[in-house]
């Protein structure tokens, strides 16, 4: 059977790296601050538009005001020519062109006013006056305005703030509708079909028949066949659970409904219950549907072991799942599919059958499927005549179709850098080692001493996988930093397998410890640079131990689950063991080391030779590719491995 557990660690093993530091991260926004935005830009626009309005009603009041008396003797000098008279409002215009302001007496007219100032009537009859109605809309208006408008100001604001307040407070009232996403059938852009899904021949044969059921559900009511209610798609992250999804959808022509299992729950309780509900009403009133819950282990981990935090709204949450699924009828057309990278920790009763009682695993893609997926995200790509997908499916056991998409972009990224207007096979050649251990830090210089150190550590990782017969060979050695690794040896298997042996463990092991050998034999001391090294090779000795039986003290037994926790859904602090086996553990663990560091030991001692010209080679050209690598071996009389040598030692 293959382990995924086993299989992540087959990917790891590959690349046998020096760790560097770790990065930072960012400090999240704080809450409630668009809302503190929101009145700030409120208060802004009232300073503008009160600095506004003093501006213009400055502007009028710029004029000189003048008395009756000044008045009525500039007018008896002849030096007025215009009175305009509004209201009780007069506007005074004088032969040098300047205006002056003045105010008469209430209910009294002005020629009446100016006479008892003694202005004779031919001084009068010099003056253009004009009276101006004061009923007009504009007169009211410049009246009210000074009053009327910040009252509406301030109305607003108080208005705009509390439309604020309630829209915070009203979401209390829509935590219980689901937030899941709705996909419609008749959206082209967004369709999917398994046109678009490379691989996965086996999950997609098992999937036509939910297709089939949605397309023609009469067909197996009339038989008397329910079709399943809940498929469990079940895999390693990456693998595409969301996108076969999709693709079912897609290729049935219904509606899909898509949420996170995270997004049912919420600080309120029973909001989870209700979004559930929700969600299923929504579907059923669209039926033929689809529901999709991604990451349900989220809310359907065991209820009552503690796991997750014994959160009692999660479990509500599932409880009202759980009974949703049994409140469909057959003729409802409408399934619920669910993704999820641990099976193992799901709650019985959501497996059981007539809930999710159709499980569909996706492994990672085979060779001849990582070709086919290559070949989907290369279809909008410019290539050159040099470009080989074969070959770079050969170069990538363990990738996910999610890690291959990323390379194809990363190659697409690497030649647009360099201006070109196609995609070479060495750039996705380097999008490998890029995918897996990040870009290249050439910017990052080793003093003499440590980049000799590197290159003995390297050399020595290379020396014993060369020299085991289970061991993968050799395809690059480089001391160029990349990533958080100073240096690393790339490694791939002649062929693909699906399980592993002990031998096969023990080899890798031995490898893992030729670093940390050749600088203790070499220098005689030890650096920080075998800690992955040995994190590696010791988590690998204690999975052979406690989960695989390949101890020859302990036995066939199993200690823990894939995923390191105890079996049957226990909490994390339990054992299953007491603390003698615990210590039998520890010492079967320490001995598959040792031995390990032995058998490295010897390799570096009696092939010390070529550990020095490799060395060498290193520090002069920095990388060594596979073939520079076998001619070093061979002029060694070390013969490299061949597909042949493996099938022969099977």
């Amino acid at each position: 059977m293959k382990d995924p557990i086993r299989d992540s660690f087959k990917r790891t093993k590959r690349i046998i790296t020096r760790p560097g530091k770790k990065g930072g991260g960012s400090a999240p926004t704080p809450p409630g601050r668009g809302l503190v935005n929101q009145i700030i830009l409120a208060l802004v626009i009232f300073f503008i538009l009160v600095s506004v309005y003093s501006f213009f009603t400055g502007l009028a009041s710029d004029k000189q005001k003048i008395s009756l008396s000044e008045l009525a003797h500039d007018i008896s000098q002849g030096q007025v020519t215009d009175v305009k008279v509004s209201g009780d409002n007069l506007n005074i215009k004088y032969l040098d062109g300047s205006e002056k302001v003045s105010q008469k007496e209430v209910n009294t007219a002005l020629t009446t006013t100016l006479k008892n100032y003694n202005v004779s009537a031919d001084a009068l009859n010099k003056v253009k006056v004009d009276v101006e109605s004061d009923t007009g809309a504009l007169y009211w208006f410049a009246s009210l305005a000074p009053i009327i408008l910040p009252i509406m100001f301030i109305l607003f604001f108080l208005w705009f703030i509390s439309r604020q307040v309630k829209g915070a407070g009203m979401q209390a009232f829509t935590f219980g509708q689901s937030k899941a996403r709705l996909t419609n059938p008749n959206d082209r852009n967004s369709r999917v079909t398994f046109k678009d899904v490379a691989g996965a021949k086996e999950a997609k044969e098992e999937l036509r028949e939910i297709v089939d059921f949605l397309k023609n559900p009469k067909k197996f009511l009339d038989i008397g066949a329910r079709i399943p209610k809940g498929i469990l798609l079940m895999g390693a992250p990456g693998t595409g659970k969301t996108l076969l999804a999709r693709a079912v959808a897609g290729e049935a022509g219904v509606s899909f409904f898509s949420i996170s299992g995270s997004e049912f729950v919420e600080m309120f309780v029973g909001v989870g219950a209700s979004r559930v509900r929700d969600l299923f009403d929504m579907a059923k009133k669209a039926a033929p549907a689809i529901i999709f819950v991604d990451e349900i282990d989220a809310v359907g981990r065991v209820r009552g072991t503690g796991v997750g935090g014994g959160n009692d709204e999660r479990e509500q949450t599932l409880n009202q799942i759980l009974v949703e699924l049994d409140g469909f009828e057959p003729n409802e057309k409408v399934i619920v599919m669910a993704a999820t990278n641990r099976p193992d920790v799901l709650d019985p009763a959501l497996l059981r059958p007539g809930r999710f009682d159709r499980r569909v695993t996706l492994d990672m893609p085979d060779r001849k499927d990582r070709e086919e997926i290559l070949a989907i995200h290369a279809r909008k790509k410019p290539f050159a005549e040099d470009v080989n997908l074969n070959l770079i499916a050969e170069r990538t056991p363990g990738f996910s179709g999610a890690d291959l998409y990323s390379l194809m972009n990363e190659g697409a990224i690497l030649a647009a850098r360099e201006n070109r207007t196609t995609i070479a096979q060495y750039d996705l050649i380097r999008s490998i080692e890029k995918v897996i251990l990040g870009p290249e830090r050439r910017s990052h210089i080793l003093s003499k001493k440590e980049k000799e150190l590197t290159a003995y550590h390297e050399a020595g990782h290379a020396l014993v996988a060369s020299v085991l017969p289970y061991a993968d060979p050799v395809h690059k050695i480089t001391i160029i930093a990349r990533g958080r690794a100073l240096g690393y040896v790339f490694k791939l298997p002649l062929e693909e397998s699906k399980l592993q042996s002990k031998k096969e463990f023990l080899d890798d092991i031995a490898v893992g410890l030729g670093g940390y050998v050749v600088e203790k034999m070499i220098y005689d001391d030890i650096s920080t640079g075998p800690s992955n090294d040995l994190q590696v090779a010791t988590a690998l000795a204690r999975d052979m131990v406690t989960k695989y039986g390949m101890s020859e003290k302990l036995g066939p037994i199993a200690l823990e689950s894939a995923g390191g926790k105890p079996l049957f859904g226990a909490g994390v602090g339990e054992k299953e063991y007491s603390e003698r086996v615990s210590a039998e553990i520890d010492a079967e663990v320490s001995a598959i080391m040792n031995d390990a560091m032995k058998k490295a030991e010897s390799i570096v001692k009696d092939h010390r030779k070529v550990l020095d010209a490799i060395a060498e080679k290193l520090i002069d050209v920095e990388t060594i590719e596979q073939k520079e690598f076998e001619e070093l071996l061979i002029a060694h009389s070390i013969k490299p491995k061949k597909k042949k040598d493996i099938e022969h030692q099977k």
